[in-house]
């Protein structure tokens, strides 16, 4: 009974969160006299909603902007935040602490407060409406360093030391040994940085003006707010469908990953 009951519960709270997403997919769909209402189903679903936005925005430029852009990002945050993440985990050297320290303070820091600043920096350098300004500020993430640095630790020392008597280095070690072993923690990171560059919006609002650069969410924002999708709801529920299925399908597949890496490394002090 007891096991019933749980099951009971989570189908219900995995129904409650899961039927906004199914009414949007259905709203998408719909004519748009019977959008009102609760009931996701219809008999007139449609893809008019979906070609209006094709036709209206250059949608495949914004999802191959996006897609650079989160790829590229994911990729450093990954390379780079598992480098330091090694050193301040394995490596004794003056100053570990300090820098350890201040990775977790800037994690403190609202990410608001410093837009001003690197707004002034990209104006400076010349890489407003360039791709650097989306991509340069977002390369290195203190949280990736804190979860790396986190699951590094779990890794049995012995391993570690086994490899360096027979004569491993420390990047032969991080290749052979470490990153077999990461899955999980590289997984994560991998999602949790893909997803929040991937609906960035301020930022790219900030430094974009060129509609050739701009990136996927920036196009639907604009084209929701803008007066594009002329007041129509379902127009706008299927851009957000457009804008949300690549962050859902990478999701699908790598969630595994994900429950892993906060159960193995998440909680480990």
């Amino acid at each position: 009974m007891k096991r019933f009951l749980l099951y009971a519960t989570l189908t219900v709270g995995a129904l409650v969160f899961l039927y906004p997403f199914v009414w949007m997919l259905s709203a998408s769909l719909k004519p748009e006299t019977e959008i009102a209402g609760f009931n996701p189903l219809s008999s007139n679903f449609m893809l008019e909603n979906y070609r209006f936005v094709l036709q209206k925005i250059p949608i495949l430029r914004g999802l191959a902007n996006s897609l650079l852009v989160s790829i590229v990002v994911t990729t450093s945050v990954v390379v780079f935040g598992s480098l330091v993440g090694y050193a301040l985990s394995r490596l004794q050297f003056r100053g570990r602490d300090m820098i350890f320290n201040l990775a977790l303070a800037m994690m403190m820091i609202p990410g608001q407060l410093t837009l001003i600043p690197l707004y002034t920096m990209m104006v400076k350098f010349g890489w407003v409406n360039s791709y650097l300004a989306l991509i340069v500020p977002a390369m290195m993430s203190s949280y990736a360093v804190l979860l790396f640095r986190q699951f590094f630790l779990s890794i049995p020392q012995s391993l570690i030391e086994a490899a360096r008597l027979d004569g491993c280095s420390d990047w032969r070690i991080l290749f052979t040994i470490v990153y077999p072993l990461s899955k999980p923690a590289i997984m994560t990171v991998a999602i949790l940085t893909f997803m929040g560059v991937w609906n960035d919006v301020l930022w790219p609002l900030m430094v974009i003006r060129n509609p050739d650069l701009m990136t996927m969410p920036l196009m639907v924002t604009l084209f929701n707010v803008g007066g594009q999708a002329e007041a129509h709801l379902g127009v706008q529920l299927a851009a957000a469908m457009l804008l949300a299925l690549p962050v859902i399908v990478a999701y699908v597949f790598l969630q595994r990953y994900l429950i892993e890496s906060i159960a193995s490394s998440g909680m480990k002090s």
